[in-house]
């Protein structure tokens, strides 16, 4: 899953959601100098990378792209998840989204010593363009696309990716739909699970 999953499934635990989102930043086990709900932040990112990549929904998803973006078929099947989430937003919170991710941006601020330098790096251009909120329209999925695709020196050819998402857009939706219920209740009781520890 992408940035909007992660914070989502954090359950508005600030410390978890921290952890959760800096958690592709972070190698190994080099996060034990971080509060100790930030790491259990990045534990519960790494079980839903696990849980996700091996769901028989999700690969039915990535099959559907393998012929043309190989490996980097999964990645793109996390944008297009993060889009679904977004746009059906109201479905899976009280919250508006734009709130939602407004309240994220400010809890990253309040964080900013303790993010590791590549997320440092990627905020503002992040906040100024408001990535997570235009998750949700098909114009902030194809910038992300055309970024993922510049930063392969346009190996990947991701930023054709729009063209599948768009040919197939009612078999993805249905596919991040069913398969998101599920990672709603494995994610919950991951994280009621963490925080007993």
């Amino acid at each position: 899953m992408n940035f909007l999953a992660h914070i989502y499934l954090s359950f508005n635990n600030d410390d978890i959601t921290i952890g959760n989102f800096i958690a592709d930043s972070i190698r190994g086990n080099k996060y034990k100098h971080l509060p100790e709900k930030i790491q259990k932040g990045i534990m519960l990112h790494r079980h839903i990378d696990t849980f996700t990549d091996a769901h028989p929904t999700v690969r039915k998803s990535s099959k559907r792209l393998h012929k043309n973006y190989s490996h980097y078929s999964g990645v793109i099947v996390d944008i297009y998840y993060d889009h679904f989430l977004a746009k059906n937003w109201a479905t899976y919170s009280d919250v508006p989204l734009d709130e939602f991710v407004e309240n994220f941006y400010d809890l990253l601020e309040k964080n900013y010593t303790i993010l590791p330098i590549g997320v440092k790096r990627m905020m503002p251009y992040m906040i100024a363009d408001n990535w997570i909120y235009n998750y949700s329209k098909m114009e902030g999925i194809s910038r992300v696309l055309n970024g993922m695709n510049r930063r392969t020196k346009n190996r990947s050819k991701m930023n054709f990716a729009i063209l599948d998402l768009e040919e197939h857009y009612s078999e993805f939706e249905k596919e991040f739909t069913s398969f998101f219920e599920e990672l709603i209740t494995f994610s919950k009781q991951k994280y009621k699970s963490l925080c007993e520890e």
